[in-house]
């Protein structure tokens, strides 16, 4: 699975999940992005096939809806993999050798920011800033905010996350 963005075929269930979303929020316009957030919620990611129906729901143009997929980095074109690994590329985190972190991960998954590992185990993101800046650098594995992470700890995390 990698992080690439691919027409993926909306399903019957996708397409009923999106309208009913669109419909929960009234159809509004300007509830585009709680729609595209519980769209994602339920769905994992926002599939590319959904776009033209929020559109229509919504009487927006698809690249108005494209527009704001691709603007917000929390939305996924592509389903994670069954961990997300969120670093914190802010700053603070850059200052105390977050760089470094960001390039021994990418190395050590054989990955870029956005990819998901080939056995499904971990997506890694960027993120610009966990709110943990004084245990930089920072990451977020699922949920989890862990701090002052450094090559050790990082391959722990990694280990049971594939574990």
């Amino acid at each position: 699975m990698s992080g690439k963005h691919t027409l993926i075929d909306l399903s019957p269930g996708e397409a009923v999940a999106a309208r009913a979303i669109a419909l929960r929020y009234g159809n509004k316009p300007d509830a585009l992005l709680e729609i595209l957030h519980d769209l994602q919620e339920e769905l994992g990611f926002i599939p590319e096939a959904a776009l033209p129906a929020l559109a229509k729901a919504l009487n927006l143009s698809r690249a108005e809806v494209h527009g704001v997929v691709s603007f917000y980095h929390d939305y996924r074109r592509a389903p994670a993999g069954r961990h997300v690994i969120k670093v914190c590329r802010a700053e603070a985190c850059q200052s105390m050798k977050g760089n470094e972190l960001a390039a021994l991960i990418e190395r050590s998954l054989n990955i870029t920011f956005g990819q998901t590992t080939a056995d499904g185990a971990i997506t890694v993101e960027a993120t610009y800033c966990l709110g943990n800046c004084a245990l930089a650098p920072a990451i977020m594995v699922d949920d989890k905010l862990i701090g002052r992470v450094d090559q050790a700890k990082f391959e722990k995390i990694a280990a049971e996350c594939k574990a």
